[in-house]
């Protein structure tokens, strides 16, 4: 989507401090952090909401990739909260999947 933020990031049009990368998603660290650690992880292919999602194998990579990002890459091994805002009622605001890992310290509920 030529308009979409994240789509921009992922074409390299807009920077972005990249932590891990494959051929299905991107992790980058946000930039208003809620948490010490605060990475973003968003699909390759646009999808605009958590809803739109309707390829299991996709969602799974997506979620596998989720997981690979915290445990292995940021090593987040005491704890950390996974985040996904579902459409503007939800708390999103950019409207292309993405999960936040949130880490780094205790969370409160």
């Amino acid at each position: 989507m030529s308009d979409c933020l994240f789509c921009k990031i992922i074409q390299g049009e807009i920077p972005a401090d990249r932590v891990y990368e494959d051929d299905d998603v991107l992790a980058f660290k946000d930039i208003h952090p809620k948490a010490p650690t605060h990475v973003l992880v968003i699909p390759k292919a646009h999808y605009s909401t958590f809803s739109d999602m309707d390829d299991a194998a996709v969602m799974g990579r997506f979620m596998c990739a989720v997981q690979h990002v915290a445990d292995g890459v940021l090593q987040l091994q005491s704890g950390f909260r996974i985040v996904i805002n579902v459409r503007a009622g939800g708390g999103q605001e950019v409207f292309h999947l993405h999960a936040h890992i949130l880490g780094g310290k205790k969370l409160p509920f």
